[in-house]
């Protein structure tokens, strides 16, 4: 006999899960890793207009935008839920290899050298984001047990 989902919803593992990733999402560094990650996906998105490559490299600016936006989208849901989203953490890394890469690959385009420069800087840079945001429950919990926060919890159980 299976459980209906609603009883799994309420599940203490579950419960202790999300509770994990909402301390996560608190810390100073989660915050400064989500307005980074905006940023840098609204540089993304405007920066063909920014760094003035819109008009002769139409492709890699059109590119550029859809994946700034992408990018300012995954940050606003992992400011407003990581619980929900961390899943979805390891998508900002992909984008940021794909805008890494994207002034070679995309056809048609003939990248200039600002632009080239423009998408291995803020490539790198939402990597670098990505990376940590990954890394957030991770980073939490090993500044939790440092501070003998795992002897406390077994004694309390």
């Amino acid at each position: 006999m299976t459980r209906p989902i609603a009883d799994l919803e309420q599940h203490p593992d579950i419960l202790e899960l999300r509770a994990r990733y909402d301390r996560a999402a608190e810390t100073p560094t989660a915050h400064v890793t989500d307005g980074g990650l905006l940023l840098a996906g609204l540089y993304l998105a405007l920066s063909p207009w920014v760094v003035g490559f819109a008009s002769f490299e139409s492709d890699l600016a059109v590119n550029n935008f859809i994946c700034g936006v992408v990018v300012v989208a995954l940050a606003a849901g992992f400011t407003a839920a990581y619980g929900r989203t961390h899943g979805l953490t390891w998508v900002p890394v992909v984008v940021g290899v794909w805008t890494f890469v994207a002034p070679w690959v995309i056809q048609g385009a003939y990248p200039s050298g600002g632009s080239i420069a423009n998408n291995i800087i803020i490539g790198l840079i939402i990597i670098a984001l990505g990376l940590v945001t990954m890394r957030l429950p991770a980073m939490r919990d090993r500044s939790w047990n440092n501070r003998g926060g795992d002897r406390e919890r077994r004694n309390n159980r």
